[in-house]
């Protein structure tokens, strides 16, 4: 699949992870981005591949660092609606799907 939409949530969540691990220690942030976008690149060559965690969503971890990629596959896109921490409020993000 070669459309992404991204809830505007969860490219915020990826901008703050990334500053907190970059504050961390210098290269870090940039090495969680790379992971990221590794994460989003398999889901999208194969997204049934993942673990479905509830209804239509499935969740892609990333490597190193302890965060999933939440997301759906609609008609015609992947629609991301979180990057959450795994060990924070595991299902903040079903609040999102209220809007």
């Amino acid at each position: 699949m070669e459309r992404l939409i991204y809830d505007p949530l969860a490219k915020l969540e990826i901008k703050e992870a990334s500053a907190f691990y970059e504050n961390c220690r210098e290269g870090l942030g940039r090495a969680f981005l790379v992971e990221i976008e590794k994460a989003i690149q398999r889901l999208s060559e194969n997204p049934m591949q993942n673990r479905r965690i509830g209804g239509r969503f499935r969740r892609r971890l990333v490597n190193r660092f302890p965060y999933g990629i939440i997301y759906s596959m609609e008609a015609d896109h992947l629609f991301i609606v979180a990057v959450m921490h795994l060990k924070r409020e595991p299902d903040y993000w079903k609040q999102r799907l209220q809007k």
